[in-house]
């Protein structure tokens, strides 16, 4: 007799309802072992992406709910395909049906699909007997947005069909000649004309000289994306309120063409706002941007005011009606957060852009939104000259933009665009070697599912605009469009997480089909904890990797230099890290000692640093790149002329690799020490706000920069080694 089947328990329910949702149930923890992912991370992550899940009831109607959702509906709601490769769309209709057909592609042309004869599985839904039939795509179809219409009887259906390039082919053309450029934090690059903070002539001004001057094919610049509407702002550029529109901290005031026609006493104003702001720019302290952003925002509310020419006013129109309503909702969000504080209980009424709160708001903000609208528009325009003065100076790339992971919790997009991110949850990493609590970064996660029912419309739109006016786009923790660490709000550390996994075809494959559109190379920070295949995946797709000199290690200890990717972009350090000379002299475990941060006595971890730097140092000298007749440095006690020799040899070692682009810290180039960023603190060190030095403590400016001798010393080398 045989026995009765036992109904799945409740764990096992909870985890069916995870692997369908692509929940990860495990995960490798620090010390290299499989942890499971509690009952109480699981509950709380199926939840915020809507699923019940309170008793063993709400799990078998959740489970069995999401089985049959994507049969209830006769299109998905995205599909992504490559160009070249076959591709299918399933089809869901009553069994038994036909249906016609149609493709609405993107030049506004229509296409009639053939309707297969066979079906290819059916399954009885709620008493109705489905069909899903795959409908295969035509292998020519050109790139881009299009759409996929369904007609049976008195049911219809839509799908938004992505066609993205098998391989994106904008970096092939590096590998017969590669190219080396600058990598810079750009509010810390100033000159004699900046108000305090780097801006974006000050960037066209470092391309032109690195570029004419030395060969150099790119600058590589930290995220531009917009902060808070008015002072006090967020200094990370890594933490935005928004990662489509643009940080108006980096206009020049008087490149701006109404600056010419302000009235005497507006011009005076605006002089006397600069000429405030000049010391601030020899200043080795720590930048002040809310001061410099406060004086530009004073003095560009005049300069909006200046009638504009009709021309100008046109180019306004044109940029808002392309911008659409992303703009729109960016301005209203920025005129109301400059009224309403974080946290202001008016903000439970302005839950959205069409709430009655924000209604009654709208008259009397017209004129601020208007403004902030404004406001971008003179950022896209100086994004474009800076583009164009790079690419006059030689650059074949050009500017590449940096794209953070995520966004402020309580900014702009989290506001305006919460249909499609994830409430309930933050985005971080799991615990590992070196934080064996997890990190939190405070970022709301895209949700999987209402991105793919949006058409990855909010997300296509990010990248379009960022590449709008750019040769390329650097993805910080690209790993995180295969999957992200999500924390649930409850949890009490952030190790109490799971991975969630995105449709990695969809994310890559729309990044790739804008970067081809824009004619832009897409490099990935794949640096960290991954599996093993996505690199392999990147390279496939035609998407740079990252390798960094110091983190480049084999079982063997150092990788050679003839090992490392050809595909990707090569440095000696990344912003995470000192500059060089400071690595070289210890500074990292001097600042990280002073901060508390050693997990062991500071001997040990200097003794440590010393032992990883010996290690690729020797492998300098063996390859000639440091004379032996030098004595062995001991990490953290170089200095003078011997630091700079060694940065100069290092970066000789990855000229040596394979790699179509390198590059270079501007910090490196003048000889700075300081650090920009200290993973693990918050106040406790001035993130992001460490102005250009030389060795000698003292700003470097870029009126200078073509007689440093440092600068010139390294860009010359670059030039030749390339």
């Amino acid at each position: 007799m045989s026995e009765k089947p036992t109904a799945p328990s409740t764990p096992d329910l909870l985890r069916q309802l995870a692997d369908f949702h692509k929940v990860a149930t495990t995960f490798t923890g620090w010390d290299g072992s499989e942890q499971q992912v509690s009952d109480a991370t699981l509950r709380s992550v199926l939840s915020a992406m809507g699923m019940a899940t309170g008793s063993e009831e709400d799990l078998e109607r959740s489970l069995a709910e999401s089985r049959a959702a994507a049969w209830k509906r006769p299109l998905p709601p995205t599909a992504v395909v490559r160009q070249g490769k076959p591709g299918s769309v399933p089809v869901h209709l009553p069994a038994g049906s036909s249906a016609q057909l149609t493709l609405q592609l993107e030049d506004g042309s229509e296409q009639e699909l053939d309707w297969p004869k066979q079906s290819d599985e059916e399954r009885d839904i709620d008493g109705t007997l489905l069909a899903r039939t795959l409908v295969q795509l035509p292998q020519d179809l050109d790139l881009g947005w299009h759409r996929l219409q369904v007609r049976s009887g008195d049911i219809s259906g839509s799908a938004v069909l992505v066609v993205t390039p098998d391989r994106l082919d904008t970096a092939d053309a590096l590998e017969a000649r590669r190219t080396w450029g600058v990598q810079a934090q750009l509010y810390s690059v100033r000159s004699s004309r900046s108000w305090g903070i780097g801006d974006l002539t000050d960037l066209a001004d470092l391309a032109a000289v690195a570029g004419t001057e030395y060969d150099a094919g790119f600058v590589l610049i930290n995220p531009l994306h917009a902060a808070e509407p008015v002072p006090p702002i967020e200094p990370s550029p890594y933490l935005p309120t928004t990662r489509r529109f643009f940080n108006p901290l980096y206009i020049r005031v008087e490149a701006v063409p109404e600056y010419a026609y302000l009235t005497d006493g507006g011009r005076e104003a605006a002089e006397e706002a600069a000429r405030s702001l000049y010391p601030a720019n020899t200043s080795a302290g720590e930048l002040d941007r809310d001061a410099s952003y406060g004086a530009k925002l004073s003095v560009l509310q005049d300069v909006y005011q200046v009638e504009r020419s009709p021309s100008r006013q046109k180019q306004f129109d044109a940029f808002k009606a392309d911008a659409g309503q992303g703009l729109d909702n960016f301005a209203l969000w920025c005129a109301l957060a400059e009224d309403l504080a974080p946290g202001a209980p008016e903000w439970a009424e302005a839950s959205s852009p069409d709430s009655d709160y924000v209604v009654r708001q709208l008259p009397r903000l017209q004129e601020r939104i208007e403004f902030f609208k404004w406001l971008q528009w003179i950022c896209d325009e100086q994004l474009e000259a800076v583009q164009r003065s790079a690419k006059k100076a030689g650059m074949g790339i050009g500017v590449i933009h940096d794209l953070a992971v995520g966004v402020h919790p309580s900014g702009a997009d989290a506001w305006m665009l919460r249909d499609v991110l994830t409430e309930g949850i933050s985005v971080g990493a799991p615990p590992d070697m070196f934080n064996q609590r997890g990190q939190d970064w405070s970022q709301p996660p895209w949700h999987p599912g209402r991105l793919a029912e949006s058409g990855y419309a909010a997300y296509r739109d990010m990248i379009r605009t960022i590449l709008r006016h750019a040769g390329g786009i650097r993805v910080d923790h690209i790993l995180g469009l295969f999957r992200l660490w999500w924390i649930p709000q409850n949890a009490e550390s952030p190790g109490e997480g799971a991975y969630v996994y995105y449709d990695h075809e969809a994310m890559i494959g729309i990044l790739a089909l804008e970067a081809q559109r824009a004619g832009a190379v897409v490099i990935g920070e794949d640096l960290g904890v991954f599996e093993p295949w996505v690199q392999e995946y990147l390279g496939e797709r035609g998407v740079l990797g990252t390798s960094i000199l110091w983190f480049e290690q084999t079982e063997d200890g150092p990788r050679a230099p003839e090992e490392y990717r050809v595909g990707a972009l090569t440095s000696v350090n990344t912003h995470d890290l000192p500059p060089t000379a400071g690595y070289l002299a210890g500074e990292h475990v001097n600042l990280r000692e002073s901060l508390g941060l050693l997990n062991r006595p500071v001997e040990e971890e200097r003794a440590a640093d010393s032992k990883a730097q010996e290690a690729v140092l020797d492998g300098l000298r063996q390859r000639g790149l440091l004379p032996k007749s030098a004595s062995k440095q001991v990490a953290g006690q170089m200095h003078g002329e011997e630091i700079q020799q060694t940065v100069e040899a290092l970066h000789k070692f990855i000229l040596q690799t394979p790699s179509v682009l390198l590059g270079v810290a501007l910090a490196d180039l003048v000889g700075e020490k300081k650090t920009q960023n200290q993973p693990g603190t918050a106040d406790e060190y001035p993130n992001w706000r460490i102005p250009l030095c030389g060795p000698d403590g003292e700003a470097v400016l870029l009126d200078g920069l073509e007689r440093n001798e440092r600068f010139r010393s390294l860009a010359a080398l670059m030039q030749k080694g390339i």
